[in-house]
């Protein structure tokens, strides 16, 4: 499987997670579609298993669109007990009650954030690194 990432890309992504306020979440889908990538939500979890080596990222506030946390990262649920977030009988997150409503500001911030993006990507592999025009 290949995966398209550059650090632009990548502080995109993260820029978006940083703005998610205390005590709501967001879903990949709508991290994705705030960058421009709507179909590529798993990008967005790639990246946000990738996040500790880029700073320190409110990732725990990310969910699928259901509501469900991420499989691997059991601190999860504490962190986001810890801010006041509800779950339902299931497990999952109340969507309905605790997804994140963007400002316009919020929204502004984002379009000026995607103009910077470059147009060359990397394309990585397992094995390889090449470059890639768009």
């Amino acid at each position: 499987m290949k995966k398209i990432l550059n650090d632009n890309l990548i502080y995109e992504i993260l820029s978006v997670v940083e703005e998610i306020p205390e005590g709501t979440v967001a879903s990949y889908g709508q991290i994705a579609k705030l960058i421009g990538r709507e179909r590529n939500s798993r990008l967005v979890g790639n990246v946000l298993s990738m996040a500790e080596y880029y700073g320190d990222y409110p990732c725990h506030r990310v969910v699928n669109h259901a509501g469900r946390l991420a499989p691997h990262f059991r601190e999860q649920r504490e962190l986001l007990l810890n801010e006041g977030i509800e779950f339902k009988n299931n497990g999952f997150v109340d969507m309905k009650k605790f997804e994140t409503i963007l400002t316009d500001e919020q929204k502004i911030k984002f379009e000026e954030i995607k103009k910077f993006s470059t147009s060359s990507l990397i394309t990585r592999t397992t094995n390889d690194v090449t470059q890639v025009e768009m």
